[in-house]
């Protein structure tokens, strides 16, 4: 039941994180073959905008793109007219999962885990080399900086400038895998410990009994879980990071935007106030 709900809780911390993207973040107009300008923000994806765009009838927004290749392979590279490529993609990636397949089969689940790594990091090369290769007249693109922090947690704020951010969201991912792992240890430590402690066929000599291994067994755990949602919310919030700012890059201050401060009296009504008398304090006003 705990891990139902704990599953659940991702699953809305993922909806209201998608929820604070603007539509507009893998909206890009483009001219149908009637010349009239078409927006796409009705659907969040089309098979059949999709494989248009592969077939070079019509511009297709990068998440469109992306998302169409992220289950058909080389789509990407056929999008942005990069050819030559497939046979790179499709070998690095087929490849080693063919070979994984294969010596998983023969018993040896080492080499192939190996393999299987892989060609999920071909896979992964293969999603930012389309990404990066996107055409586009747009800077900084939303699109783009959404997805560059998809794949890659700090790249999306590298693209819009904002350098200094990198190392606080890094440094929160870092904190919160340190906690996972130190908190994962320690579970599985008292774990086995109960186990030992409520072993009938093994005599057990531990000082630590088994309803204080189990105690600890579910603290650990929670506190493991709790690191693990602590790394999820880190990782929406740089992508949701990426994604605003690259919105806010043409943001400008006015000039003659300002702030006022100074003191007020403000006059009770007579016909409501018992014994009235002037309310002394600060007013604050902005002028944008």
């Amino acid at each position: 039941m705990k891990r139902l709900l704990f599953l659940l809780l991702m699953v809305l911390v993922a909806v209201n994180a998608s929820a604070q993207f603007r539509s507009e973040a893998f909206q890009q107009q483009y001219n149908d073959d009637n010349n009239t300008i078409k927006d796409s923000t009705d659907v969040m994806f089309s098979f059949k905008e999709y494989f248009a765009g592969l077939g070079h009838k019509q511009d297709i927004k990068i998440g469109t793109m992306f998302a169409g290749s992220m289950i058909f392979v080389g789509g990407e590279q056929i999008y942005n007219k990069q050819y030559w490529k497939l046979p790179l993609v499709y070998g690095a990636t087929l490849g080693p999962l063919g070979a994984g397949i294969y010596l998983n089969t023969q018993g040896r689940h080492e080499a192939a885990k190996y393999c299987f790594i892989g060609a999920g990091v071909a896979y992964w090369a293969t999603l930012m080399d389309g990404v990066i290769s996107y055409k586009s007249d747009v800077y900084p693109l939303a699109g783009r900086a959404t997805l560059y922090s998809l794949l890659l947690p700090g790249l999306g704020q590298a693209y819009n400038g904002e350098f200094w951010k990198i190392p606080i969201y890094l440094g929160g991912l870092g904190a919160a895998y340190y906690f996972y792992d130190t908190n994962n240890i320690n579970y599985q430590r008292y774990r086995r410990i109960y186990k030992e402690a409520t072993n009938k066929e093994v005599q057990y000599t531990g000082p630590i009994t088994s309803e204080q291994a189990l105690y600890y067994r579910d603290v650990f755990r929670r506190y493991r879980d709790y690191s693990i949602l602590a790394i999820a919310l880190v990782y929406l919030l740089q992508v949701i990071d990426a994604n605003v700012f690259s919105y806010m890059h043409d943001f400008e201050i006015v000039d003659d935007m300002a702030m006022t401060v100074k003191p007020s009296v403000m006059m009770p009504d007579t016909q409501l106030a018992f014994n009235p008398s002037p309310a002394f304090g600060i007013s604050v006003g902005f002028k944008f």
